[in-house]
């Protein structure tokens, strides 16, 4: 059965696994369709070509805002900023991952459009939905996206070509981005967009990648620059630099990481997540499918709060924070550019936001530059691969402040109990849900030195986590109800089917502080037990959560790990066993499950260890068997 090709396509991965540089896309045209849609929106196709499980069209995926094709001004290159905005640093002096450029490429969100977990999930999710690909890469490749460069869901230009696509969330993507609420405090230019380029009625909300692009290279930041420096740096035709509110607030972040399913929402009738009517945009985001909740769950937080929360190790110079960018983008002192290499006359911050955008995310920059197709920039670039590096480095800081584990053992009862405090701004852990998860792993020895209780082991010569009788885990997963899994001809129960899952199975995540049950139950973050809301889990207000092991008789201390893993073992071989592109060994699936071997399958990564009992422990690496 043929179904829609990937991203990248076998035989270009063929030629490139052979040593050429350069991928099979091919321009698909777009045929005209009959369908009513907004004004100027692209035309659809008119016809189902593929062999998706549904027939999705363009339509199903629409999302208000700025549209393909509406840019008039192209997204300028990254590294057209990196004359500026990088390689200054020994001049201030200050560490050179301050300066944007710098900190920046180190970041998932700069490589977001070359993520080899995202094109094997994407292969799945279009073999699953007809052109969910449009969906999915608004907010992975935006630069290609605004620029008309997806069709069909597909990346339609040979990156080889145009690499600059390749750069995920790049500089003008989020310095050309416009506050999609009115409001007489913005600049006038704001407000200009919004009313005479948006063509489109819809309301906008947050979230599913519905923003609002200036089409002209007029660039927004936090600052006024122009002020600061005497004279505009980033003019070009005239083009102001304009001071953006908008960018401070968590919102700006909301745009990508508040993501609901357009093709799944509420049935009050069947009381579940149901398929809508095919060929028709719906844009009622509070009735969709929740796929992720990051932006909601910091909006119903106590950090969403004028005094905010006191965190100075997230803040920088900031001691209490209360914005996703106080944390993700942390205020230093520092300059922020040089003119052409000179940074005499540029200002000194305290306030500088940090452009590391940091996550939790340690695997995959190491599998990036390995890639067949994207180590070709970092074999031009090694500096890259450094500053991937340190993005790595900084991810580990973000995972060993992001919680605290006590332990307390009682010898009278030999119970030991385990406190897992919350210390982000957001579920614990949270994002992208498929293969995320994080555990405790318990060691108890008797007065030997013997191990005689383990709880969590994992091995990492097979990536196999054991799921023993008081494991505990923390994570989300998603999943088929079996009508939905009838008319599909998939089993029902837990799913990795990322773009057709319609309920959640389980949410034990940690909640923030501020928690509200009825709050996060009204955009869909509530915990679930068994497939059900369960308001139980964890009281209003509680963002940490006890665990109690009854120990064996003997054990007279031990140990307790919190570990983290980007993905799972599971995760990993079902983007390997269901990659549509069957009998290619170099699908996207086979290519990350050969990055996976190569590189530890995805190593967890300790973020807090306690001891407990008669005797203190060194630590040791993460290599857990069952005795």
């Amino acid at each position: 059965m043929n179904r829609i090709p990937s991203i990248l396509f076998p035989a270009g991965l063929a030629l490139l696994c052979a040593g050429g540089l350069f991928m099979l896309l091919g321009l698909t045209p777009r045929p005209q369709a009959a369908q009513a849609l907004p004004d100027n929106h692209p035309p659809l196709p008119d016809n189902y070509t593929g062999a998706a499980l549904v027939p999705s069209t363009l339509a199903d995926f629409f999302a208000p805002g700025t549209q393909p094709g509406h840019v008039t001004d192209t997204i300028t290159a990254p590294f057209i900023c990196s004359h500026c905005h990088s390689n200054y640093s020994e001049k201030v002096p200050q560490p050179a991952e301050y300066e944007p450029w710098t900190g920046w490429q180190g970041s998932m969100m700069a490589q977001a459009g070359r993520d080899p977990v995202f094109y094997a999930a994407l292969d799945i999710a279009m073999a699953d939905a007809q052109f969910s690909g449009e969906f999915c890469l608004r907010c992975h490749l935006p630069r290609a996206w605004l620029e008309g460069r997806i069709v069909s869901g597909t990346l339609a230009v040979d990156p080889m070509e145009n690499p600059i696509d390749l750069e995920g969330v790049q500089c003008e993507v989020c310095h050309r981005m416009s506050d999609p609420t009115p409001d007489e405090s913005n600049d006038p230019r704001d407000l200009y967009v919004l009313t005479a380029t948006i063509t489109t009625t819809i309301p906008i909300s947050d979230g599913n990648a519905t923003m609002v692009f200036d089409p002209e290279d007029y660039r927004r930041g936090p600052f006024d620059v122009v002020g600061d420096i005497g004279f505009n740096p980033h003019e070009i035709n005239g083009a102001e630099t304009i001071q953006s509110r908008y960018h401070q607030e968590s919102a700006f972040c909301g745009t990508c990481h508040d993501i609901s399913n357009p093709l799944l929402s509420w049935n009050e009738i069947s009381q579940t997540y149901a398929l809508n009517p095919l060929g028709q945009p719906f844009t009622d985001t509070s009735k969709m499918f929740p796929i992720e909740r990051t932006f909601s769950e910091w909006r119903l937080s106590q950090y969403n709060t004028p005094e905010g929360v006191y965190a100075p190790e997230f803040g920088g110079n900031k001691t209490y924070v209360v914005t996703c960018q106080d944390c993700h983008m942390r205020d230093v002192t520092g300059v922020g550019g040089s003119y052409f290499g000179d940074p005499n006359g540029m200002p000194v911050r305290e306030d500088m936001p940090l452009h590391d955008l940091t996550g939790a995310n340690t695997w995959v920059p190491q599998i990036i530059p390995l890639h067949p197709v994207f180590s070709a920039t970092f074999q031009a670039e090694p500096a890259r691969v450094e500053a991937l590096n340190l993005g790595i480095e900084r991810a580990r800081y973000m995972l060993q402040n992001a919680a605290v584990v006590t332990a307390v053992h009682s010898t009278d009862t030999n119970e030991l109990t385990v406190r897992v405090t919350n210390n982000s701004g957001h579920k614990l852990p949270t994002g992208y849900v498929e293969g995320r998860r994080m555990w405790l792993q318990v060691e108890g020895y008797d007065a030997e030195g013997n191990l005689v209780y383990t709880s969590g082991a994992y091995d990492p010569a097979t990536g196999d986590l054991t799921l023993d009788a008081d494991i505990q885990v923390y994570e989300s997963k998603h999943g088929l109800t079996p009508d939905l899994a009838a008319q599909l001809g998939l089993p029902s129960g837990e799913s990795f089917h990322f773009a057709l899952n319609n309920i959640i199975v389980k949410d034990n995540r940690i909640p923030p502080r501020g928690f509200d049950y009825a709050a996060f139950a009204t955009v869909g973050a509530e915990p679930r037990t068994n497939g059900q809301p369960d308001p139980t889990r964890y009281a209003d207000g509680q963002y940490w959560d006890e665990v109690v092991y009854a120990l064996p008789e003997g054990v007279v201390y031990g140990r307790v790990r919190l570990l983290y893993q980007t993905s799972s073992k599971e995760y990993i071989e079902f983007l390997r066993d269901n990659n549509p592109n069957v009998g290619n060994p170099n699908n996207n699936g086979q290519i990350l499950y050969s990055l996976w071997e190569a590189t530890g399958r995805s190593t967890p990564e300790v973020m807090g260890i306690v001891s407990f009992g008669e005797q203190s422990l060194v630590y040791l690496p993460v290599v857990m068997r069952n005795p």
